[in-house]
Parts: structure tokens; C-alpha cells; sequence
């Protein structure tokens, strides 16, 4: 896009800001998504519409469409909060080990928009540029380990404590809608993994910790991450061996207690097997059609259709590497169009599995020590890849350009049912069909 045609484009989202209601006295949703954006989110902003290129019409219909809609991430993250440098730099001067580094770091992440003034403006801001009512939040450390998922839940309640008149945790699907209606937020919270006693004694015993992080908020659960464990292969096992005997018993007892199986993380056998067994929905929450790239964190057409024929979705990610090609927001909108057109607009959604980060992060980050060169963790070792993600595609599909995923959408000819589905409809159907018996 030239510079005269991006000018007129933007000054058509401005219009529609200013127009788009009767008084001035009025709220008015599109402004939210459109004036005052800082930098970050201005910029991401004219990266996406550079390639888009909508015509005033797709845009201004975009956007209220956005407005008006009910808009649920799939999986992801709220935004997140810079680190205050001052203590995590006194931690390392301290001796802390990595691991309280780590954990300190990703606390800070989560839970200063909560305390810190600052950040919860930046937090604000983000949710309002996004038009997002709830994501399917990471809200579970990846593995089975109760203790160690219990450490994002407990930082996502304490922020949905402290900033209810701005975000709430989600129970039940109504709550998503009331959201919508009071002009709030809110996170419907997944474990990423199913939380296992670690005993082996019985089935009914190991698998007692699914009702409990139940009862504390959890409504969908990773049945793997990347490696092999007692329920199946994950994506990044060459075996791709499927699933086990223990884990058709734990999608049957997800089943039961109403946690949604999530396959995004499990190898292709594993993903096809949990979703013929099921009695309810399976998703991959935050993947990519592997007729487009088979990567393997895709899913290829077979375990869509088992996906589909469970009930379930595909929620398509924002992460170029997995999208391929350009891997921007053109590129996202082409795998949504593969899965809608060959399964059914029904059964695709946009988890996108990337965060708004802080403009503040990096001043705060560079106070820190290094602490040196750490080996990579087991879990998430992948295969070679030379692929080289450019930041202009990163931008592109950056979390607050989600009003842009509609405007595509708009571009692309789909119905406005048919869009509010894609954008959050699709997952919250499933929400509801998984709710307990």
C-alpha cells in the first residue's frame, strides 16, 4: 500500500470513530478500537493494513461488525505487564536461582497491571485497541504437575480479583455474554495440561486432580506438550504412537467433569484418537491447517475432520513460523479459509497464541543481569527449522490487530453470521456443549 492509500485508508477508520454514533454523549466501541492507540499498537496497525488494503466500505463494516460482536481468542494470553527491573536486577545480584528468576519474571508478566498504575493503563489499553471480550487464557505451566499449574491460575485469579469492574474469570458461558453486555473482559481459563497425582495407584485416583482444578476455574486442558507422557504422544515425538490406555480414560473423565479436550500440543495420532473417543467436543485450540504447511504443530486433514466430527474446532494461530509463507495476517486469513471452506465455517475459530507486551518491557528488561546461556527446555525441543519470521509479519498479526482479523474476514466475502462465529461463536458453542452434565 502507497502512502496516499494507507493516509486514506486511516483516515477512514478515523471517520468511522467519529461517526459511528449518533451523540457525542453516547459510547461509542468502534472509537475503542480505533483512536488513541500508542505506538506499538498504531504501528502493528498500518503494518496490517498495508497488506490488507481494505476498501472504506470492508473497513468501516469491519470494524462495527468487530464492535457489535461477541469475540473469543481461542487460546492466548492477556496482555502482559513489563517486569519492574529494579527487583528482578536485585534478585540476580542476590544469587536467586534461575528458577525463582524465571518465576519472579513470569509473575511480574501476569500480575503487575493489577498494582502497578502504569501498566494497568497499558493493560486497559491493549484489551480496548483488541475488541476481544474473553480469551481462552494459559493459565496452567505446561505438564501434569498440580503444584506447578497451579502457579498461572493463582496469578490469574489475583488479577481478575482485583480488576472486576475490567476483567472477570469466566465460569460459565453466560458469563462470557454478560461480559459483553457491561462492556467488560474476561478469561476463560485452560490448564495446559491435565494435572495427574503422580501416585499410579488407580485410574479414578490419578485422575482426581481434573474435577478440582475444575472447581478452581479450568474449562479446557492440553492432553499433551510436545513430548510423550501417560496420555499420548505430543506433536514433537517422531513415535507419533497415539493414544494410550490411561488417556482414554482421562478425555472419558473430561468428558464427565466438562473440561475440553485440547489436542493443539499433541502428535497427529494422539489428536485423531482423542477425538474419535470422545463424547464431547475436542479442539485444537491454537494450530494450522497441515494442508497448507505441515509443521508439526498443524493438523492435517484427517485429524480435522475427526476434530469436526467430534464437535469440535480449529482455532487458527498467529505464529508466522507455524502459518508459513509470509506468515502474516494474509496467510492467517488463507488457513482460516482452508479449514472454514473444506470442514464448515462451524468448526474454525483464531486462537491466536501471542500477547500484547508492554511498550515498557524492554527499559525494564535491560536492568537486568544476564544470567547466561541455559539449556533449552525438554518439552519444548523442536526440529530444525531455517524458517526466518520477519517482524513485519509478526506485527501483522499482532494480538490488538484483532479487529483487522474481521476486516479480512469482511474482505474475504464471508456472511456477518458467518463471521461472528469465526471470531468467537464457534468457541463459545463448544463451551456450552462441554458445560457438565
Amino acid at each position: 500500500m502507497d502512502r496516499r492509500t494507507f493516509l486514506q485508508a486511516t483516515a477512514a477508520t478515523a471517520a468511522i470513530a467519529t461517526t459511528s454514533s449518533s451523540s457525542a454523549d453516547e459510547p461509542n466501541p468502534v472509537a475503542d478500537l480505533t483512536e488513541r492507540l500508542n505506538p506499538t499498537i498504531q504501528h502493528a496497525r498500518e503494518v496490517a493494513l498495508s497488506i490488507l488494503k481494505p476498501s472504506p466500505a470492508d473497513l468501516q463494516h469491519g470494524l462495527e461488525l468487530h464492535a457489535d460482536s461477541v469475540v473469543f481468542d481461542s487460546y492466548g494470553f492477556s496482555p502482559r505487564s513489563a517486569i519492574d527491573g529494579d527487583a528482578m536486577k536485585a534478585l540476580v545480584e542476590e544469587g536467586g536461582s534461575n528458577a525463582e528468576i524465571k518465576d519472579l519474571r513470569e509473575e511480574m508478566s501476569m500480575t503487575r497491571c493489577a498494582i502497578d498504575p502504569v501498566e494497568q493503563a497499558e493493560y486497559h489499553a491493549a484489551w480496548k485497541a483488541s475488541g476481544v471480550t474473553c480469551v481462552f487464557q494459559n493459565a496452567g505451566e505446561e505438564g501434569q504437575d498440580p503444584g506447578r499449574l497451579l502457579k498461572r491460575l493463582a496469578r490469574f485469579t489475583f488479577v481478575t480479583d482485583a480488576m472486576k469492574d475490567f476483567i472477570t474469570k469466566a465460569v460459565v458461558p453466560e458469563d462470557v455474554l454478560d461480559a459483553k453486555r457491561n462492556g467488560r473482559h474476561c478469561l476463560y481459563l485452560t490448564g495446559n495440561g491435565v494435572p495427574l497425582a503422580q501416585e499410579w495407584n488407580t485410574v479414578p485416583e490419578e485422575l482426581s486432580y481434573v474435577r478440582i482444578f475444575y472447581q478452581l476455574g479450568i474449562r479446557m486442558m492440553h492432553l499433551t506438550y510436545q513430548r510423550r507422557n501417560m496420555i499420548g504422544d505430543g506433536c514433537g515425538e517422531t513415535s507419533n504412537a497415539g493414544l494410550s490406555d490411561f488417556g482414554r480414560a482421562a478425555v472419558a473423565e473430561m468428558n464427565r467433569i466438562g473440561v475440553i479436550p485440547d489436542c493443539a500440543h499433541s502428535g497427529w495420532q494422539t489428536s485423531l484418537e482423542a477425538a474419535k473417543v470422545s463424547s464431547k467436543p475436542v479442539v485444537a485450540s491454537h494450530t494450522v491447517a497441515g494442508a497448507i504447511y505441515p509443521h508439526i504443530r498443524s493438523k492435517p486433514d484427517d485429524v480435522l475432520k475427526a476434530i469436526v466430527d467430534s464437535g469440535g474446532f480449529a482455532g487458527i494461530c498467529c505464529i508466522p513460523r507455524y502459518l508459513r509463507g509470509a506468515g502474516n495476517i494474509g496467510v492467517l486469513l488463507d488457513h482460516i479459509d482452508y479449514v472454514a471452506k473444506t470442514f464448515g465455517v462451524d468448526h474454525v475459530a483464531i486462537g491466536t497464541d501471542v500477547a500484547y507486551t508492554s511498550q515498557n518491557f524492554a527499559a525494564e528488561s535491560k536492568k537486568v543481569p544476564s544470567t547466561g546461556k541455559k539449556r533449552a527446555d525438554f518439552r519444548s525441543l523442536w526440529p530444525k527449522d531455517d524458517y526466518v519470521t520477519t517482524q513485519d509479519a509478526r506485527n501483522s498479526v499482532a494480538w490488538t490487530n484483532w479487529p483487522l482479523f474481521t476486516v479480512g474476514l469482511v474482505q474475504r466475502g464471508y456472511t456477518d453470521d458467518d463471521i461472528r462465529k469465526i471470531i468467537g461463536g464457534n468457541v463459545l458453542r463448544v463451551a456450552k456443549e462441554s458445560v457438565q452434565n
